[in-house]
């Protein structure tokens, strides 16, 4: 479990590193704002298809070889952008082709990677929430302290070279992959096949059937809808809001990083209290709790005139709420998908999470553009409040408390259980 922490934590620091390195690279080489904006685009929607598309493919083969060979393939299609650079071969259809390829290998990536959770669990003999929660831990450690060594090194070696180290990255966290979970035993499989192998039909059946347990679960769909609006709301306020923000009332771009900073690492220390605890919390409850303390005060606290002080010290608590968040709902998204369906299920959940991202900017300008900076926060403040909180008002949603019977008192999953 922690040689796939570990192999995640490079991953993710890799993919920030492309994140700032593939939009400068193209700034800087050919001016262009649209066609910096076309790189956003080609590398989210095939990330975003494949996320999707790849959930049978990780059922059949097995979440671990699918998770090595795309981040083999990632090494790859990475690398080949400063060589062709060096060689003064690269066009930017080519470049585009190589970005969009990144972004496809990417997401069976990122979906196998989860997918191996209950395995890793069962061979560890921990708790759920103490692998949701380590993996939540190193995600927001890796974004906060990610962002800033990518922009230090996209500045003092160029982006080109950082492309090269970020290839480099993605080969570092397949090799730990591969040794440390060599010995992970295979998952269960359903005593019959669900659907014929090697042909297309069985393949659409396949996928069928994990859209069609997923459409059954009222929690996991409530679950994966909630948390495609949040981040619609979340991206509204990162992108458009907290910067509006920062240079209406002062601060400037020093301001917007201190603010995420503190709830990046707020986050993180919730996570890791999350990674001990969790299990032993009444997750329903914690829910609730996280949400009213994690949501809607961040978006309030702007919508007044207040000090920066005051802003920090809301970041702070609002961060370290949210961190209980991810490692409980893992869990019980873990726990309600059937082991031969998480590939395919857990795939579609968090396609379902990203699908709405790219329309949070969007919101965030058309709000502040027609009512204004103020009403804008109070009105996405008042929407993040009865999303998060509608499950305070359907009864389904207590079924967040119940464990399956293979878990223990103490939250344990035991090594020979299902």
């Amino acid at each position: 479990m922690y040689g796939w922490l570990t192999a995640e934590a490079v991953a993710l620091t890799g993919t920030r590193v492309s994140m700032i390195a593939l939009p400068w690279f193209v700034l800087t080489t050919t001016g262009s704002a649209t066609r910096t904006g076309l790189v956003a685009l080609a590398e989210l929607l095939p990330l975003v298809l494949t996320k999707v598309l790849g959930g049978p493919v990780i059922d059949r083969v097995g979440p671990r070889r699918v998770a090595i060979t795309c981040d083999l393939g990632s090494v790859a299609a990475i690398g080949t952008i400063p060589v062709l650079h060096g060689l003064d071969l690269l066009t930017f259809p080519v470049f585009l082709a190589l970005v969009a390829l990144a972004g496809a290998l990417r997401g069976p990536a990122d979906g196998a990677k989860q997918a191996m959770v209950p395995s890793l669990v069962r061979e560890a003999g921990v708790p759920l929430e103490r692998a949701t929660g380590l993996h939540s831990t190193v995600e927001r450690t890796s974004g906060m302290l990610g962002a800033a060594f990518a922009g230090g090194l996209v500045a003092t070696v160029g982006a080109a070279n950082a492309l090269v180290l970020n290839a480099l990255t993605f080969a570092v966290s397949a090799g730990v992959l591969a040794w440390s979970t060599r010995a992970l035993r295979a998952a269960p499989t359903p005593a019959e096949p669900t659907a014929t192998t090697g042909d297309l039909a069985g393949y659409v059946q396949e996928l069928r059937e994990g859209w069609d347990f997923l459409r059954r679960d009222a929690v996991l769909l409530g679950i994966s809808v909630m948390v495609a609006l949040t981040n619609v709301l979340d991206i509204a306020y990162t992108t458009v809001l907290l910067p509006v923000w920062a240079d209406e009332r002062g601060g400037g771009a020093a301001a917007i990083g201190v603010v995420l900073a503190v709830f990046g690492g707020a986050s993180a220390l919730g996570a890791i209290c999350a990674a001990a605890w969790a299990s032993r919390l009444p997750r329903y409850r914690t829910y609730l709790i996280a949400f009213l303390v994690g949501g809607a005060p961040r978006f309030v606290i702007l919508a007044v005139d207040t000090p920066l002080w005051a802003v920090l010290a809301v970041s702070v608590a609002s961060g370290f709420a949210c961190g209980f968040l991810n490692p409980v709902l893992g869990a019980v998204i873990f726990e309600r998908i059937p082991e031969p369906l998480v590939g395919r299920v857990s795939s579609l959940t968090t396609s379902m999470c990203f699908a709405l991202m790219p329309l949070g900017g969007l919101l965030g300008g058309v709000l502040i553009s027609g009512i204004g900076l103020s009403p804008a926060l109070v009105a996405v403040a008042a929407a993040y409040l009865a999303v998060t909180m509608l499950p305070a008002v359907d009864p389904r949603w207590r079924e967040l408390d119940r464990r399956p019977a293979a878990v223990d008192d103490a939250g344990r999953v035991p090594v020979d259980a299902p």
